[in-house]
């Protein structure tokens, strides 16, 4: 591609978030490429929620499991099952959902480059130039009036151009798809969740077995450097008796809460997990991942049909309005529940609540606060605050 072409705009990162982006701006009538490094793929449970597939017309051939419903774990073994009432979560797997997401985008008019991105600069007119390693290892270069980053937690074109970018708190995930057994256990089904709370398996988040149809992901998350993420994926599959086939392994660092600052002032807007669009307590990505890169590029176009560039404040905006409450009420539970094995224990008798599991699953699969029922929130938060003060202990 000619290095002296100016481009309307320059997606960095193939992920849902990027190629969403892409998608959505190249559809706008934009000049967009996409360059995404071949290959990568995003430790993830992979679960999606039917707002999702509505939202985006995810097609039901990219759902390679269906989920109706969930049981989580407790440090001594106890086991809440939460079903689903009326509805189900969808689940994909990474690496052909990210591909078909950017297959979409070129469909749409967006030009894939395979490359990654190695630094950011200026040209003697001030238009944003970006440099990038192509798959064959040949430099390049991109010129581009404007530039979504959506190149993961610790976006290197983030911390090149967005004051703050540098201080993106994170979890490292881990996990390893293995071989889903032929006939349903105790241990795992095809159709469930298991999510298990447990101090050994991750001392600050938690760990999973999620069903992809065929293959199953088994993996869990921690901040704590010194925790063995592998030891610990280790353990549960033996516990889960997941003994058998590995297909692949894969790690990532997974962001804990929206950066302040989305954009540079300039041309250049965040998405996806450079901007830290993943949900405390339930590290739930990929929805906020493709909402963030569809209002990204929604706030390039408003950008460069205005040359005003307070337009790229938006995205952030539009979120936050939208999402931030829930990000807020989920940081607060990670950072009270998650601390230690008591009061995961506290935690996992309290989802035995059915109004717990009814308001969990309607703001799940909606996106949104229930605010329907005030008396069962308050019943909720009366029942919290006595699992909280040590009122009411597990049985």
């Amino acid at each position: 591609m000619a290095s002296d072409v100016i481009h309307d705009l320059v997606v960095v990162g193939g992920g849902p978030a990027g190629a969403t982006a892409a998608h959505d701006a190249a559809r706008a009538g934009m000049n967009v490429v996409l360059l995404d490094r071949a290959g990568r793929i995003k430790p993830c449970g992979g679960a999606i929620p039917p707002r999702c597939v509505r939202d985006f017309d995810i097609p039901a051939e990219q759902l390679v499991a269906r989920v109706f419903s969930a049981r989580i774990l407790s440090p001594t073994g106890r086991k809440v099952d939460m079903p689903i009432p009326n509805s189900y979560v969808g689940m994909v797997d990474r690496e052909h959902f990210d591909e078909w997401l950017r297959h979409r985008a070129a469909e749409a008019g967006a030009h894939r480059i395979s490359g990654t991105y190695e630094s950011f600069s200026r040209d003697g007119y001030g238009t944003a130039t970006l440099h990038y390693r192509g798959k064959d290892g040949a430099p390049g270069t991109l010129r581009a009036r404007c530039v979504i980053a959506a190149d993961g937690a610790i976006s290197k074109l983030a911390r090149d151009t967005v004051r703050g970018a540098e201080k993106m708190p994170y979890v490292f995930a881990y996990h390893e798809i293995v071989r889903s057994p032929k006939t349903p256990q105790d241990s795992f089904g095809p159709d469930r969740c298991d999510v298990y709370y447990r101090g050994t398996l991750s001392p600050d988040f938690y760990a999973w077995v999620f069903p992809h149809g065929e293959t199953t992901s088994v993996g869990t998350g921690s901040a704590n450097k010194g925790f063995s993420l592998k030891g610990s994926v280790a353990d549960l599959r033996r516990e889960a008796g997941l003994d058998g086939e590995t297909i692949r392994r894969e790690g990532a660092p997974i962001p804990l809460k929206p950066l302040k600052r989305w954009d540079n002032g300039r041309d250049v807007v965040l998405a996806g997990d450079a901007a830290g669009v993943v949900a405390p307590a339930s590290g739930e990505g990929i929805y906020y991942a493709m909402l963030g890169g569809r209002l990204a590029a929604d706030a390039a176009l408003a950008f460069l049909k205005t040359g005003d560039a307070r337009e790229l404040a938006g995205a952030r905006k539009r979120f936050m309005k939208e999402h931030g409450r829930v990000f807020w009420v989920l940081g607060i539970m990670q950072y009270f529940w998650y601390r230690n094995d008591k009061r995961r224990e506290s935690f996992v008798k309290m989802c035995e609540d059915k109004d717990v599991q009814r308001l969990t699953w309607e703001s799940y699969t909606n996106k949104k606060l229930v605010r329907q029922s005030p008396m069962a929130h308050l019943r909720i938060f009366v029942k919290d605050m006595a699992h909280l003060l040590g009122i009411a202990r597990p049985t």
